[in-house]
């Protein structure tokens, strides 16, 4: 075998880097998705300071992209984001236990629009897993918001979190197509373990206060004042909750009255424990129906899978609802 040569060879298969795509039905909402894995991602090795000082309620982080041509079929060739004070809402996002890598996690996959519409009918959604709504503002809501920003979060800190107010997660402006775009992002207060059967906006006035006919043909409309006392509704606390509830919405009311905000109300999300019965009973009727399915073949109306409730997760204070 003198002079014999063995030639070996190694095999090497190249690994690209997987790019996470943002498809969504509007290159807007790819766009809220792609600039919400950026913001998280350049900030992921920043330190929140132990103090928020002046200029982090001034601070933005901003991109622009052009001549775009990775997942261009969603996504615009052109586009801008721009993240108002992300040291300060990720503050928030921690101090209710928000962590980054799930607020990115639920907001990179394609939100749901909601029935309702804001006031300038701009629209609603709800990220896919309902933990957040997604509001879009008018520019001059988001100056409202920078000018009440460093009180809403000293009231934050000084209350522990314990307030019926807002929670405020993240705050941005998209532009495509030379149009201006924001966002607002907060927690979702009806993403509970339990169906939401009834909703009530209340102001405490019947000025203008019943929901019209339009929107009862919603599945779950949000009712209104003279609504709540039109069916002769009461709610029972019981003694030691009421006493906790109102001391909360009296130290609420009275920061925006310091603030000298009046356009408020108290949402009201009720689960009708009967109507949960007999949901539940019929899920579980159509489930045994299911397994009990002699061909062998898996429904294609399974049950509905029940809602994942991540780390903001807060528990259910039950009450009694009932018609006088």
């Amino acid at each position: 075998m003198d002079g014999h040569k063995i030639k070996t060879k190694s095999k090497f298969k190249v690994r690209h880097q997987k790019h996470k795509l943002f498809r969504a039905n509007e290159p807007l909402l790819s766009v809220l998705m792609w600039g919400v894995n950026f913001s998280i991602h350049e900030l992921e090795n920043v330190n929140i300071p132990v103090m928020l000082l002046p200029e982090h309620f001034k601070a933005y982080v901003k991109i622009r992209i052009d001549n775009q041509n990775f997942n261009k079929e969603v996504m615009p060739s052109h586009f801008k984001v721009k993240e108002y004070c992300p040291l300060v809402f990720r503050a928030f996002r921690e101090y209710w236990k928000i962590h980054d890598s799930s607020f990115r996690d639920s907001l990179t996959e394609p939100p749901i629009p909601l029935s309702e519409t804001t006031k300038s009918n701009l629209t609603l959604y709800q990220s896919y897993d309902r933990r957040f709504i997604l509001k879009f503002i008018a520019k001059e809501d988001v100056e409202q918001i920078h000018n009440i920003l460093p009180e809403y979060h000293r009231y934050i800190v000084e209350t522990q979190g314990d307030t019926l107010l807002p929670h405020f997660y993240a705050l941005y402006r998209l532009t495509v197509d030379d149009k201006e775009n924001y966002v607002l992002v907060m927690r979702n207060v009806l993403s509970t373990k339990f169906k939401i059967h009834y909703k009530y906006d209340v102001k405490g006035s019947t000025v203008d206060r019943s929901a019209t006919d339009k929107e009862k043909l919603n599945p779950c409309p949000t009712l209104k004042d003279n609504d709540f006392i039109e069916g002769k509704r009461t709610i029972d606390l019981g003694s030691e909750q009421k006493k906790v509830f109102m001391e909360r919405l009296k130290r609420d009311v009275n920061f925006l009255v310091s603030q000298h905000k009046m356009d408020y109300s108290l949402l009201i999300g009720i689960h009708d424990l009967d109507q949960g019965d007999i949901e539940r009973d019929q899920t579980t009727s159509a489930s045994d129906m299911n397994t009990s399915d002699l061909s062998g073949n898996e429904s294609s109306e399974g049950s509905e899978s029940p809602t994942q409730i991540g780390d903001d997760y807060s528990s259910d204070e039950p009450f009694t609802m009932r018609s006088s």
